[in-house]
């Protein structure tokens, strides 16, 4: 049997790409390892004619400090949520597949054209736009909204929340329980939750990381746990790294703040779906904390950030408030307080 191919081998793949056909049998390609990833190795393979694809392959380990396992059969959910969310969401918002292979667990698709930017890098530089934070909401808007208009078909072919179960809920809130045992009742009940809830699709990781700003448009990836489930978490999620930001960089706090709430106005006149602001609440709580003593912690917190962040989650949950606006003002008050002290 031969060995798996690994796309971060460069004769491999060109092995592998020439072998298969997607390429001629003397074509040479530019093959580079694209950075950033715990979960799936990507590679940005650039073709003479000036086409550009981007391969991913699922990790059965992904690469984080603690052991976190899941199974690499989640790529071809990802090339499947690609399909989908192309049909649901605003054109060009979404980055076309153009084939996968299931005995090596990776897809390709067509990779976004330069010049492009990482928002997540453009958010820790500063450089927060209030139309960004526009796209960004009705884009996750647009998401929930169709998947909900096409509930009847997308709740049987979206219905396996195994990938969302080991990539979310057993690493940010089943492990963060263990971590922090004064938020485990906490915890444990939004896990429950969550099962019971099969509302609309759900991307299942909606973050700043996973969008590429193009021309001023923003460009979603990283598809790997949609479902069909409970859209709060997709909210909470999202707000969770606004948040974080707005805790990591003072300077810059009420700007993130302002967006948070923008981020929320805009989604939830958008959306239009049942009122989910309370269970959105819960998911962002359980994000903020989840991202200081979960499996994947957020990388730019420091360990003084990180104890800050989990103690006014800790905090909060006691009397959690049913808003987003008022928890936006709590979040506030307890980290002026914690840095008062």
């Amino acid at each position: 049997m031969p060995d798996a191919l690994d796309i971060e081998d460069s004769a491999a793949l060109l092995a592998y790409l020439r072998s298969t056909s997607r390429i001629a049998p003397d074509e040479q390609p530019r093959i580079t390892v694209l950075q950033g990833g715990v979960s799936n190795r990507t590679v940005l393979v650039a073709r003479a004619s000036g086409e550009a694809w981007v391969l991913k392959q699922a990790l059965a380990k992904l690469r984080v400090p603690v052991d976190w396992f899941s199974s690499p059969d989640r790529i071809h959910r990802e090339a499947q949520g690609m399909e989908w969310l192309a049909r649901l969401a605003p054109p060009g918002s979404i980055t076309p597949l153009l084939f996968e292979d299931c005995g090596e667990h990776l897809l390709a698709m067509q990779a976004v054209s330069q010049p492009h930017e990482n928002w997540k890098a453009m958010l820790l530089a500063g450089r927060i736009s209030k139309g960004h934070v526009a796209q960004f909401a009705a884009l996750l808007a647009a998401i929930h909204r169709e998947g909900r208009l096409r509930a009847a078909e997308l709740s049987s072919i979206f219905a396996d929340r195994s990938f969302f179960e080991s990539l979310r809920l057993e690493p940010y809130y089943g492990y963060s329980a263990q971590q922090a045992p004064a938020a485990a009742g906490f915890l444990d009940a939004l896990i429950r939750d969550t099962l019971d809830r099969r509302i609309t699709l759900v991307h299942g990781d909606y973050s700043p990381k996973n969008i590429l700003v193009h021309c001023d448009r923003l460009i979603l990836l990283d598809h790997e746990v949609i479902h069909f489930g409970d859209p709060a978490f997709d909210v909470g999620f999202a707000l969770t790294h606004l948040l974080s930001k707005a805790h990591h960089l003072p300077v810059l706090r009420q700007q993130f703040f302002e967006a948070a709430a923008q981020f929320w106005r805009v989604y939830a006149e958008a959306a239009a779906g049942e009122e989910l602001e309370p269970y959105a609440v819960r998911h962002t709580l359980a994000c903020l904390l989840a991202r200081t003593v979960g499996r994947s912690p957020l990388e730019y917190l420091s360990p003084a950030e990180r104890l800050r962040q989990r103690d006014a989650v800790l905090h909060i949950i006691t009397a959690a408030p049913p808003r987003i606006g008022d928890l936006i003002s709590r979040f506030e008050e307890e980290l002026c307080r914690s840095s008062n002290d």
